[in-house]
């Protein structure tokens, strides 16, 4: 195996087409503008080959590329056996929460502490979970994704999640800031638009971050949502390229201290801000500290080619603060000492009891590699 190059995480993270890596790929990952790896159910065959591509990826450079996945539970979670939970909706915990408010923050609790576990067991360092948007019943991109409609409920039982997952080494990234729930567009396709005016979003979405949950966040992922009667901008863009969202509203009003995650820049809500080069133009100026450019090789080596940003001593000290520099304990270097922590075995047992209804939730439409096709996510993550 080669020696790590040593170099600075960059403000880009990308993915990779299959189980290992390419050649390609490998030198891909070792571009300057490169920070991070996002994975996807078709990087994953089996808890062996996973742990044998993250070890992969963590060799090539020091400090080691974050790597990162969409792991929600319910019907997204890239990753469903050989070492992994099946875990329950964030609805079926809103549901729990209207019978047992206690029971609901119990297993939100143990759901954040087995998701992060067995991602990090995995060598996977970061989650883009809990989704905060609250449940208007409206969205095709959040449904069950979501808590609840109440702004308070999702900021107790999104709180007991992130304590589990902080549990288990791992920090937590809050989306889609400022609320993705209220539109009925899909944002993956569509170019969703909020007509709400501020102090409704305030009031209602922004709450959860409002919350003393938001000062536990690590991280934070900005919707690709238009709020033209919120932003005062003379032209409103979606929030994750929109200075008033991320820097006056999130970093300003709110405090917020952690890393900023543009949501993926390939899907349709980005297009509004140009070209891939245009779009990481505008988010990184917006105030994004990491951009991700998923399923579109092509365009991620056009940025790649194409874009130099000025390197912001910020934006590296919060890339190198968002994953643990303290090696994993014992109980997280494999899947066998894992299954011996008796935390993890009762973890295990609270989920099991929990009602999902992820079997009944609608499908989700997904992008791969080089095309844009619907993929059911309760079968693919």
């Amino acid at each position: 195996m080669r020696n790590p190059i040593f170099r600075s995480r960059g403000p880009v993270m990308i993915d990779v087409a299959g189980t290992a890596l390419t050649e390609e790929e490998r030198e891909r990952l070792l571009d300057p503008l490169v920070g991070g790896v996002i994975l996807f159910a078709r990087n994953f065959t089996g808890s062996d080959q996973l742990r044998a591509l993250t070890a992969e990826i963590r060799a090539l450079r020091d400090p080691a590329l974050i790597i990162a996945v969409d792991h929600e539970g319910g019907r997204v979670q890239r990753f469903r056996t050989d070492g992994f939970t099946r875990l329950p909706s964030m609805r079926s915990l809103g549901a729990l929460w209207e019978q047992d408010h206690l029971a609901a923050l119990d297993a939100a609790r143990a759901t954040g502490f087995v998701l992060a576990a067995e991602l990090r067991a995995h060598g996977v360092d970061l989650s883009f979970a809990p989704v905060l948007d609250l449940d208007y019943g409206c969205c095709r991109a959040i449904g069950n994704r979501a808590f609840h409609r109440d702004p308070q409920a999702v900021a107790a039982l999104a709180q007991a999640l992130v304590a589990g997952m902080a549990e288990a080494g791992m920090g937590a990234v809050g989306k889609h800031f400022p609320g993705h729930g209220f539109v009925e567009a899909d944002s993956h396709h569509d170019v969703p638009v909020d007509e709400r005016d501020f102090d409704t979003v305030w009031n209602e979405d922004v709450a959860p971050y409002r919350h003393r949950l938001g000062r536990q966040l690590a991280g934070v992922m900005p919707a690709h949502v238009i709020y033209p009667k919120a932003d005062p901008s003379p032209e409103p863009q979606p929030a994750g390229f929109s200075p008033f969202w991320l820097k006056d509203v999130l970093r300003g009003r709110l405090g917020f201290k952690g890393v900023i995650f543009s949501d993926d820049l390939n899907m349709e809500g980005a297009r509004v801000a140009g070209d891939i080069v245009g779009r990481a133009k505008a988010a990184y100026a917006a105030g994004c500290d990491m951009l991700l450019v998923c399923n579109r090789p092509d365009l991620a080596a056009e940025l790649l080619d194409r874009w130099a940003p000025a390197p912001e001593p910020d934006n590296l000290a919060r890339l190198a603060a968002i994953v643990p520099s303290a090696p994993r304990p014992a109980w997280l270097a494999d899947l066998f000492a894992l299954e011996l922590h008796a935390a993890y075995v009762q973890a295990r047992e609270r989920i099991a009891a929990i009602t999902d209804d992820t079997g009944t939730a609608p499908t989700m439409t997904a992008a791969t590699i080089g095309e844009q096709r619907s993929e059911d996510l309760s079968k693919r993550g």
